[in-house]
């Protein structure tokens, strides 16, 4: 991972507030892989463009080992980012990599393609997140693309407060991430706070943003957000972005998007936007034409 001292000017004049504080929900998802789903279906007006987002943390093999054998996706995106662990990818396009500590893996599932995640371990921690990023209607029958970045491959900026900060998509204090999408204009950080550390991001007013914690506790606007928590922050339009503090260490996602505010349609791996497209995609899949 290359890394680089970034001087943080505070670039926010009035941060955004925590207008809802969010518990995941505890399932199972692929052949019994136990996680924690984040932002639910329920939320994906609220969140728009982001669909969903889970959370997997274990040390129990039985919790993960079976992993998601072949199952299908078209319409929208999906981004892994493991944080320990190890992953291998395949699907009907072609497409194969292994996703291991600290790496993403983007994929486009665009017009259709048939996928599996598989475990490459036996014992040890497994931890990661996954979220799902809509396409816009336009772009929902595009050609599928993938791509694995290895942790070397994520630009990694510290502060000078030593904020250390992954730029999976977007841009944070002119570092550009691995990936841009200029529809929904995608930002996904990854924050390593010390004890009393402060970092600020700016935000467009119209983009819908969270704030996930998976270690330690934060604070938002003077309000707490503690470990396995979500923030979906307010769309206040005096406010240019958000200003995060901890008191102790803390780790946690920051993501943000332009909404399409288009119609969502979804049955399980399909996200389109009319039924008609729902049922076409179902076809399509009975009939072996998806990828």
């Amino acid at each position: 991972m290359t890394s680089k001292s970034v001087r943080h000017s505070d670039p926010v004049r009035q941060t955004r507030s925590i207008e809802r504080v969010v518990a995941g929900m505890p399932t199972s998802d692929g052949a019994g892989v136990k996680l924690t789903r984040v932002l639910t279906q329920a939320l994906q007006r609220r969140l728009d463009p982001f669909l969903m987002l889970d959370a997997f943390a274990s040390d129990n093999p039985d919790d993960y080992i079976a992993g998601f054998p072949d199952h299908p996706h078209r319409g929208f995106e999906t981004v892994t980012y493991m944080i320990a662990g190890r992953m291998q990818h395949r699907d009907s396009a072609g497409h194969e990599g292994l996703l291991e500590n600290g790496g993403v893996q983007w994929m486009t599932a665009g017009r259709g393609v048939i996928h599996s995640e598989i475990p490459q371990q036996e014992a040890g921690v497994m931890e990661g997140f996954q979220l799902w990023l809509n396409l816009p209607a336009r772009d929902k029958m595009s050609a599928p693309w993938y791509r694995d970045f290895a942790a070397s491959d994520l630009p990694h900026f510290v502060t000078d407060g030593g904020v250390g900060v992954t730029v999976i998509a977007g841009e944070s204090h002119a570092v550009v991430g691995a990936v841009t999408r200029e529809a929904t204009a995608p930002l996904y950080l990854d924050l390593h706070l010390p004890a009393g550390a402060r970092f600020a991001q700016t935000l467009p007013s119209g983009h819908n943003a969270f704030v996930f914690v998976y270690r330690g506790e934060l604070r938002v606007a003077g309000e707490s957000l503690p470990e396995n928590r979500m923030a979906i922050l307010a769309n206040d339009s005096e406010a240019d972005g958000v200003v995060i503090e901890a008191a102790g260490e803390a780790r946690a996602l920051l993501i943000a998007g332009r909404p399409l505010n288009e119609a969502i349609a979804q049955y399980g791996p399909f996200v389109m936007n009319t039924e008609q497209e729902i049922y076409q995609a179902l076809n399509d899949f009975r009939d072996g034409r998806l990828a």
